[in-house]
């Protein structure tokens, strides 16, 4: 495991205050200060605190794509890849419900925030989630390949409505800090699928 740069150290510590916090009420100093890096140091790694955001979110998207990619893409430890799948929205549910009132993750929690603040940010996060449900319609595709899934299902279509609907209900049960929005909603997304299956 290579050593984290000071810039990786930069990032990550951003991205653990942020998740707490906001874009906005986050000062550099704080981050600096977590990762115990002079403030002079911040601008030889990042030009303004916006360019600092977009590089943020691209490195939380690239971390957050490549955990998805190991757990729900030709996993070892399942072979079936509905059951990954469900196995990993599950695990959404449980995070939320073990944690009311906190974003499991950043694009989510800073999506509105900054959408409107930086073209850079907001794109990143476009990006980011496309390749989430990219994602989700591979391992769709690996279910219709075993057979696990009809071929005429729209693996597009539907990787597109996991996202979605699982965007708007983990959102809402953090403003409800109600685990219910989200667990009805994996539910549905479960029975869907698995009517697909039958």
């Amino acid at each position: 495991m290579k050593e984290q740069t000071t810039k990786e150290r930069i990032l990550d510590a951003a991205e653990e205050i942020m998740l707490e916090k906001s874009f906005h009420s986050v000062g550099l100093k704080q981050i600096l200060d977590a990762v115990n890096v002079p403030k002079g140091s911040f601008y030889h790694y990042f030009e303004s605190k916006e360019q600092f955001g977009v590089e943020m979110l691209k490195h939380y998207m690239a971390e957050a794509c490549a955990l998805k990619r190991s757990l729900l893409i030709a996993s070892e430890m399942e072979a079936d890849p509905l059951v990954r799948l469900f196995n990993y929205l599950d695990g959404s549910v449980d995070f939320i419900a073990n944690n009311p009132g906190k974003y499991p993750c950043l694009a989510l929690k800073l999506a509105s925030e900054v959408s409107d603040l930086s073209e850079g940010m907001r794109t990143e996060i476009v990006r980011g989630i496309l390749q989430w449900i990219d994602i989700y319609q591979e391992v769709l595709d690996e279910a219709v390949t075993e057979k696990k899934l009809p071929g005429a299902i729209d693996t597009a279509a539907e990787a597109q409505l996991i996202q979605d609907h699982w965007s708007g209900a983990a959102q809402r049960s953090v403003i409800s800090r109600n685990a219910t929005p989200i667990r009805q909603t994996v539910e549905h997304i479960k029975t869907r699928i698995g009517n697909m299956a039958n």
